[in-house]
């Protein structure tokens, strides 16, 4: 038996083809677009769709697939009646007008009730809700259900509407980890009617048929793309783990955390497993970052180039996007740069660093498995594993951890065997002056956290 997953990430959208082997035997790329209706930023939602049945279309006719199963990027919902949509799927990185902000932010519950710590833009997607709510009060009036953007593409794809925990806990404001039930805003805005049932990521919730000689399709519940690389190597028996998923976002989930050392002002919270536990999580917008710092570099980065910025002591210091445990700065570069590549280098290494930062943010001492498209040629996980040396690390055998998680649910969830590649042990890289790199960049951060509290008490 063969599995489709289709990955849906903010920045790129993939369908993969997995054997029970745990091998991608086919794939698929596209790009979202995100466009205007009005003054808001939307999905091109048609655009996507007509891709991804293409893509899925093609599976069946060549590999004879049994299943199709979504993984989706946090931090977006869609409204849906009986057929259809009854408002555009919000892009989640635009913030309310100020005035409208002010008013939905003080309905938004307390930290110490959901662990989704108060973010800009739709970060928390409960606030962008609140937002919609406001501005076009007839999508919420008309829409049968609320579904994360998972369980969408899921029923889009003719599953039933149903909801998912690994998805509502993923920051949302909308769930409550201790009492494993919805958040008093829920409740509030009176949402809970139209929360559909609970099914477990991966379970069947529908059929359809697909390809030329329309084969009937298994269509199985989505899952939140970070939580499904999570069970991807938690399911393997590696002992405890902490995850480092890498995309547009660099996710950092240590399920062994204790909650009380979760900061709210660092853009730590708790993500909630395919099972509804806990799981301890700091974040950054580590892809974005990286392009931002690098000019959208898409090429190799040699080792030499990375020990030539370290040579000339330039750093990138936070921060290029929103969010992140160092929000509220701006980010810049400080030191020379010689040429395009060197300047990717130095994306690399504070991408590098700023993991290291959070992983002792996330009191993480056990082994890290470092996976997604950011450790492309294993550079990254390298030079984590020399900043680190007294904790083991792992790298994917594929960088595609979110979409082996998520066919390893659906596979799982009919009682197929799934044999994932087991992660592969990382040498540590061999730069020189690496440790005192870091040291000086973490200064420099200290150096402007106490230049930056001194002018906010002047003022």
């Amino acid at each position: 038996m063969k599995m489709a997953v289709l990955d849906f990430g903010k920045t790129n959208s993939k369908l993969f083809v997995f054997g029970q082997d745990g091998r991608i035997v086919d794939e698929r790329r596209t790009k979202p677009d995100w466009i205007r209706k009005g003054s808001l930023s939307v999905l091109d939602e048609a655009a996507l769709h007509d891709w991804a049945l293409d893509a899925v279309d093609e599976a069946a006719d060549a590999h004879g697939i049994g299943g199709l199963m979504v993984s989706g990027h946090g931090c977006t919902f869609a409204l849906v009646d009986d057929t259809a949509l009854t408002h555009p799927i919000l892009d989640y990185e635009q913030e309310p007008p100020a005035d409208i902000a002010a008013r939905i932010d003080r309905r938004i519950p307390d930290f110490a009730e959901t662990f989704s710590p108060r973010l800009p833009l739709g970060f928390n997607y409960g606030r962008h809700m609140l937002w919609l709510k406001e501005v076009e009060p007839g999508a919420f009036s008309a829409a049968k259900a609320i579904l994360g953007y998972p369980q969408y593409w899921s029923w889009r794809f003719g599953g039933r509407a149903v909801s998912e925990v690994s998805y509502l806990g993923c920051h949302s404001h909308l769930w409550a980890p201790r009492k494993r039930d919805f958040s008093s805003l829920v409740d509030a805005e009176g949402w809970r009617g139209q929360m559909p049932a609970f099914a477990r990521a991966g379970a069947v919730t529908g059929e359809r048929r697909f390809g030329r000689a329309g084969k009937p399709v298994a269509i199985h519940n989505g899952v939140h793309d970070s939580n499904a690389a999570l069970h991807a190597y938690r399911r393997q028996d590696l002992g405890p783990v902490t995850v480092v998923s890498t995309g547009t976002w660099v996710i950092v989930l240590n399920p062994d955390c204790p909650l009380e050392a979760l900061d709210r002002e660092r853009d730590m919270l708790v993500n909630v497993d395919v099972d509804g536990g806990p799981v301890p999580t700091i974040r950054f917008m580590g892809g974005r970052e990286f392009a931002v710092i690098s000019g959208d570099w898409q090429g190799v980065i040699a080792p030499a180039s990375i020990q030539r910025a370290i040579e000339a002591g330039t750093m990138a210091v936070p921060s290029f996007a929103p969010g992140g445990p160092l929000s509220g700065r701006t980010g810049e570069i400080v030191g020379p740069v010689s040429d395009a590549e060197e300047r990717a280098a130095v994306a690399l290494l504070y991408v590098a660093l700023m993991i290291d930062l959070s992983l002792d943010l996330i009191r993480s001492s056990n082994t890290v498995i470092v996976d997604g498209g950011l450790n492309t040629g294993g550079l990254l996980a390298a030079l984590l594993a020399a900043l680190r040396p007294g904790q083991p690390f792992r790298q994917g055998a594929t960088l595609e951890g979110s979409a082996t998680g998520a066919a390893a649910l659906a596979f799982e969830s009919v009682g197929r065997e799934f044999a994932a590649e087991t992660p592969e042990p990382v040498r540590a890289a061999d730069f020189k002056g690496l440790d005192r790199y870091r040291d000086d960049w973490r200064g420099l951060i200290a150096g402007r956290h106490i230049a930056r509290a001194a002018a906010g008490a002047a003022q």
